[in-house]
Protein backbone atom coordinates (compact mmCIF):
# COMPACT_ATOMS: atom_id res chain seq x y z
CA UNK A 1 0.00 0.00 0.00
CA UNK A 2 2.12 2.85 -1.21
CA UNK A 3 1.50 6.53 -0.68
CA UNK A 4 0.77 7.37 -4.30
CA UNK A 5 -1.98 9.87 -5.00
CA UNK A 6 -3.96 7.19 -6.81
CA UNK A 7 -7.69 7.71 -7.02
CA UNK A 8 -10.68 5.42 -7.49
CA UNK A 9 -11.58 5.15 -11.17
CA UNK A 10 -15.32 5.12 -10.59
CA UNK A 11 -16.47 8.41 -9.19
CA UNK A 12 -14.79 7.73 -5.85
CA UNK A 13 -14.29 9.97 -2.86
CA UNK A 14 -11.42 12.23 -3.94
CA UNK A 15 -10.01 12.47 -0.43
CA UNK A 16 -8.71 8.88 -0.38
CA UNK A 17 -5.20 7.76 -1.28
CA UNK A 18 -3.53 4.41 -0.67
CA UNK A 19 -1.59 6.06 2.11
CA UNK A 20 -4.66 7.47 3.85
CA UNK A 21 -6.52 4.15 3.54
CA UNK A 22 -3.65 2.33 5.21
CA UNK A 23 -3.46 4.96 7.96
CA UNK A 24 -7.19 4.61 8.66
CA UNK A 25 -6.78 0.85 9.01
CA UNK A 26 -3.78 1.22 11.32
CA UNK A 27 -5.65 3.75 13.44
CA UNK A 28 -8.55 1.32 13.78
CA UNK A 29 -6.20 -1.52 14.69
CA UNK A 30 -4.74 0.68 17.41
CA UNK A 31 -8.23 1.23 18.83
CA UNK A 32 -8.90 -2.51 18.70
CA UNK A 33 -5.55 -3.40 20.32
CA UNK A 34 -5.50 -0.55 22.88
CA UNK A 35 -2.19 0.80 21.63
CA UNK A 36 -0.88 3.72 19.56
CA UNK A 37 -1.06 3.74 15.77
CA UNK A 38 2.69 4.29 15.53
CA UNK A 39 3.25 1.04 17.40
CA UNK A 40 2.51 -0.88 14.21
CA UNK A 41 5.31 0.94 12.37
CA UNK A 42 8.05 0.15 14.87
CA UNK A 43 10.82 -2.35 14.18
CA UNK A 44 10.52 -3.80 17.69
CA UNK A 45 7.51 -5.73 18.97
CA UNK A 46 4.94 -4.11 21.27
CA UNK A 47 2.82 -5.66 24.03
CA UNK A 48 -0.37 -3.82 25.02
CA UNK A 49 -3.09 -4.63 27.52
CA UNK A 50 -6.37 -5.43 25.78
CA UNK A 51 -9.32 -3.26 26.82
CA UNK A 52 -12.91 -2.67 25.76
CA UNK A 53 -13.48 0.36 23.56
CA UNK A 54 -16.82 1.51 22.10
CA UNK A 55 -15.02 2.50 18.88
CA UNK A 56 -13.53 -0.96 18.33
CA UNK A 57 -14.78 -3.26 15.57
CA UNK A 58 -18.22 -4.39 16.71
CA UNK A 59 -17.63 -8.11 16.34
CA UNK A 60 -14.61 -8.16 18.68
CA UNK A 61 -15.28 -9.54 22.16
CA UNK A 62 -12.97 -7.24 24.11
CA UNK A 63 -10.88 -7.52 26.14
CA UNK A 64 -9.00 -10.38 24.49
CA UNK A 65 -6.64 -12.78 26.21
CA UNK A 66 -4.17 -12.89 23.32
CA UNK A 67 -4.33 -11.33 19.86
CA UNK A 68 -1.29 -10.92 17.64
CA UNK A 69 -1.43 -8.29 14.87
CA UNK A 70 1.16 -7.48 12.23
CA UNK A 71 1.30 -5.04 9.33
CA UNK A 72 4.63 -6.60 8.37
CA UNK A 73 7.03 -4.49 10.42
CA UNK A 74 6.59 -6.06 13.84
CA UNK A 75 4.01 -7.72 16.08
CA UNK A 76 1.63 -5.86 18.35
CA UNK A 77 0.32 -8.28 20.96
CA UNK A 78 -2.90 -7.22 22.66
CA UNK A 79 -3.19 -9.36 25.77
CA UNK A 80 -4.49 -10.09 29.24
CA UNK A 81 -1.75 -9.14 31.71
CA UNK A 82 -1.51 -12.71 32.99
CA UNK A 83 -0.10 -13.82 29.61
CA UNK A 84 2.51 -11.07 29.26
CA UNK A 85 5.50 -13.28 30.00
CA UNK A 86 4.35 -16.14 27.74
CA UNK A 87 3.51 -13.89 24.80
CA UNK A 88 6.57 -11.67 25.15
CA UNK A 89 8.83 -14.72 25.16
CA UNK A 90 7.08 -16.17 22.12
CA UNK A 91 7.18 -13.09 19.88
CA UNK A 92 10.82 -12.52 20.87
CA UNK A 93 11.91 -16.04 19.88
CA UNK A 94 10.82 -16.16 16.23
CA UNK A 95 10.75 -13.84 13.20
CA UNK A 96 7.48 -11.96 12.76
CA UNK A 97 6.15 -14.07 9.90
CA UNK A 98 7.00 -17.36 11.64
CA UNK A 99 4.97 -16.40 14.71
CA UNK A 100 1.82 -16.77 12.60
CA UNK A 101 2.49 -20.24 11.23
CA UNK A 102 3.37 -23.78 12.15
CA UNK A 103 5.52 -25.23 13.52
CA UNK A 104 6.24 -22.18 15.69
CA UNK A 105 2.69 -21.32 16.73
CA UNK A 106 2.51 -24.66 18.55
CA UNK A 107 4.93 -23.18 21.08
CA UNK A 108 2.44 -20.44 21.96
CA UNK A 109 -0.56 -22.75 21.79
CA UNK A 110 1.04 -25.28 24.15
CA UNK A 111 1.70 -22.59 26.75
CA UNK A 112 -1.76 -21.03 26.47
CA UNK A 113 -3.44 -24.41 26.57
CA UNK A 114 -2.09 -24.93 30.09
CA UNK A 115 -4.50 -22.16 31.12
CA UNK A 116 -7.46 -23.29 29.04
CA UNK A 117 -6.82 -21.25 25.87
CA UNK A 118 -6.10 -22.35 22.31
CA UNK A 119 -5.21 -20.61 19.06
CA UNK A 120 -8.56 -20.09 17.34
CA UNK A 121 -8.72 -17.47 14.60
CA UNK A 122 -6.03 -16.84 11.96
CA UNK A 123 -6.81 -14.43 9.16
CA UNK A 124 -5.36 -12.13 6.51
CA UNK A 125 -6.91 -8.72 5.90
CA UNK A 126 -6.94 -6.84 2.61
CA UNK A 127 -7.32 -3.15 1.71
CA UNK A 128 -8.12 -1.67 -1.70
CA UNK A 129 -5.25 -0.57 -3.91
CA UNK A 130 -6.55 2.48 -5.74
CA UNK A 131 -4.14 1.77 -8.60
CA UNK A 132 -5.93 -1.53 -9.23
CA UNK A 133 -9.50 -1.00 -8.02
CA UNK A 134 -11.89 -0.43 -10.90
CA UNK A 135 -15.35 -1.64 -11.96
CA UNK A 136 -15.37 -4.87 -13.94
CA UNK A 137 -18.00 -6.33 -16.22
CA UNK A 138 -20.46 -8.84 -14.83
CA UNK A 139 -22.23 -11.32 -17.14
CA UNK A 140 -25.42 -10.78 -15.13
CA UNK A 141 -27.60 -7.82 -14.24
CA UNK A 142 -26.47 -6.13 -11.02
CA UNK A 143 -28.41 -4.05 -8.52
CA UNK A 144 -27.41 -1.97 -5.52
CA UNK A 145 -29.19 -3.23 -2.40
CA UNK A 146 -29.96 -1.77 1.01
CA UNK A 147 -30.98 -3.37 4.32
CA UNK A 148 -34.62 -3.53 3.28
CA UNK A 149 -33.66 -5.95 0.51
CA UNK A 150 -31.55 -8.12 2.88
CA UNK A 151 -34.35 -9.26 5.18
CA UNK A 152 -35.12 -12.47 3.29
CA UNK A 153 -31.49 -13.29 2.46
CA UNK A 154 -30.19 -14.50 5.82
CA UNK A 155 -29.84 -18.06 4.57
CA UNK A 156 -26.85 -20.42 4.34
CA UNK A 157 -26.05 -19.64 0.69
CA UNK A 158 -25.48 -15.96 1.55
CA UNK A 159 -23.75 -16.48 4.91
CA UNK A 160 -20.42 -14.97 3.81
CA UNK A 161 -22.06 -11.81 2.51
CA UNK A 162 -24.50 -11.37 5.40
CA UNK A 163 -24.26 -12.15 9.12
CA UNK A 164 -27.34 -13.55 10.85
CA UNK A 165 -26.02 -12.57 14.27
CA UNK A 166 -25.32 -8.94 13.36
CA UNK A 167 -28.07 -7.96 10.96
CA UNK A 168 -28.06 -4.40 12.21
CA UNK A 169 -24.51 -3.92 10.86
CA UNK A 170 -25.27 -4.98 7.28
CA UNK A 171 -25.67 -1.71 5.42
CA UNK A 172 -25.06 -2.09 1.69
CA UNK A 173 -24.84 -4.75 -1.00
CA UNK A 174 -24.64 -5.48 -4.69
CA UNK A 175 -26.59 -8.41 -6.11
CA UNK A 176 -26.22 -10.24 -9.42
CA UNK A 177 -29.40 -11.56 -11.01
CA UNK A 178 -30.17 -14.15 -13.69
CA UNK A 179 -33.70 -13.67 -14.95
CA UNK A 180 -34.73 -12.08 -11.67
CA UNK A 181 -33.14 -14.77 -9.50
CA UNK A 182 -30.28 -13.78 -7.19
CA UNK A 183 -27.14 -15.74 -8.10
CA UNK A 184 -24.46 -13.64 -6.40
CA UNK A 185 -24.26 -11.20 -3.51
CA UNK A 186 -21.55 -8.97 -2.07
CA UNK A 187 -22.53 -7.10 1.07
CA UNK A 188 -20.77 -5.12 3.74
CA UNK A 189 -21.11 -4.62 7.47
CA UNK A 190 -20.40 -1.32 9.20
CA UNK A 191 -18.00 -2.87 11.69
CA UNK A 192 -16.68 0.47 12.97
CA UNK A 193 -17.02 4.17 12.24
CA UNK A 194 -14.49 4.32 9.41
CA UNK A 195 -14.34 0.83 7.87
CA UNK A 196 -16.90 -1.50 6.29
CA UNK A 197 -16.13 -5.19 5.78
CA UNK A 198 -17.02 -6.95 2.51
CA UNK A 199 -18.22 -10.55 2.20
CA UNK A 200 -19.30 -12.28 -1.00
CA UNK A 201 -21.17 -15.41 -2.11
CA UNK A 202 -21.90 -16.77 -5.59
CA UNK A 203 -24.07 -19.81 -6.26
CA UNK A 204 -21.92 -22.80 -7.35
CA UNK A 205 -23.43 -23.04 -10.83
CA UNK A 206 -22.50 -19.41 -11.56
CA UNK A 207 -18.89 -19.35 -10.35
CA UNK A 208 -15.76 -18.88 -12.45
CA UNK A 209 -17.45 -16.21 -14.56
CA UNK A 210 -16.06 -13.13 -12.83
CA UNK A 211 -19.21 -12.56 -10.78
CA UNK A 212 -17.51 -12.40 -7.37
CA UNK A 213 -14.86 -9.91 -8.48
CA UNK A 214 -17.40 -7.74 -10.31
CA UNK A 215 -19.60 -7.54 -7.22
CA UNK A 216 -16.69 -7.06 -4.81
CA UNK A 217 -15.05 -4.27 -6.80
CA UNK A 218 -18.32 -2.40 -7.37
CA UNK A 219 -19.22 -2.63 -3.69
CA UNK A 220 -15.74 -1.42 -2.70
CA UNK A 221 -16.15 1.63 -4.90
CA UNK A 222 -19.64 2.30 -3.52
CA UNK A 223 -18.19 2.16 0.00
CA UNK A 224 -15.44 4.62 -0.89
CA UNK A 225 -18.07 6.91 -2.42
CA UNK A 226 -19.71 7.00 1.01
CA UNK A 227 -16.51 8.10 2.69
CA UNK A 228 -15.71 4.72 4.29
CA UNK A 229 -12.80 2.32 3.81
CA UNK A 230 -13.70 -1.16 2.53
CA UNK A 231 -11.77 -4.12 3.88
CA UNK A 232 -11.81 -7.83 3.13
CA UNK A 233 -10.87 -10.79 5.32
CA UNK A 234 -9.91 -14.32 4.34
CA UNK A 235 -8.23 -17.37 5.82
CA UNK A 236 -4.78 -17.98 4.31
CA UNK A 237 -5.95 -21.38 3.08
CA UNK A 238 -9.03 -20.00 1.31
CA UNK A 239 -7.35 -19.67 -2.06
CA UNK A 240 -10.60 -18.83 -3.86
CA UNK A 241 -11.35 -15.96 -1.53
CA UNK A 242 -7.79 -14.60 -1.60
CA UNK A 243 -7.77 -14.81 -5.38
CA UNK A 244 -11.03 -12.86 -5.50
CA UNK A 245 -9.58 -10.16 -3.26
CA UNK A 246 -6.57 -9.73 -5.55
CA UNK A 247 -8.61 -9.74 -8.77
CA UNK A 248 -11.01 -7.21 -7.24
CA UNK A 249 -8.20 -4.74 -6.55
CA UNK A 250 -7.39 -5.53 -2.93
CA UNK A 251 -3.92 -6.21 -1.54
CA UNK A 252 -2.72 -7.85 1.71
CA UNK A 253 -2.44 -5.30 4.53
CA UNK A 254 -2.29 -7.03 7.91
CA UNK A 255 -2.68 -10.38 9.67
CA UNK A 256 -4.15 -11.41 13.02
CA UNK A 257 -4.04 -14.52 15.19
CA UNK A 258 -6.35 -14.81 18.19
CA UNK A 259 -6.52 -17.22 21.12
CA UNK A 260 -9.89 -18.14 22.62
CA UNK A 261 -11.07 -20.42 25.44
CA UNK A 262 -10.58 -24.09 24.62
CA UNK A 263 -14.29 -24.66 25.31
CA UNK A 264 -15.21 -22.25 22.50
CA UNK A 265 -12.77 -23.91 20.09
CA UNK A 266 -14.24 -27.30 20.94
CA UNK A 267 -17.78 -26.01 20.41
CA UNK A 268 -16.83 -24.61 17.02
CA UNK A 269 -15.50 -28.08 16.17
CA UNK A 270 -18.78 -29.68 17.20
CA UNK A 271 -17.58 -30.93 20.55
CA UNK A 272 -18.29 -30.14 24.17
CA UNK A 273 -15.63 -30.19 26.89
Amino acid sequence: MGGEKARPKYGGNMDFTNESILQIAITQSAIDANCRAEDFLRSENVVALSAANPKARKYLSLPLDCNLISYGNNIVASINEKYRAVVTDYISRFPVEHCFETPNLHVLNDELQKDGLRICFMAEYFLPDLRALRPSDCPYETKLLGPAQFSALYTPQWSNALCENRKESDVLGVGAYDGGALIGLAACSADCDSMWQIGVDVLPACRRQGVASALTSRLALEILNRGKVPFYCAAWSNVKSVRNAIISGFRPAWVEMTAKPASLVAKMNGKEI
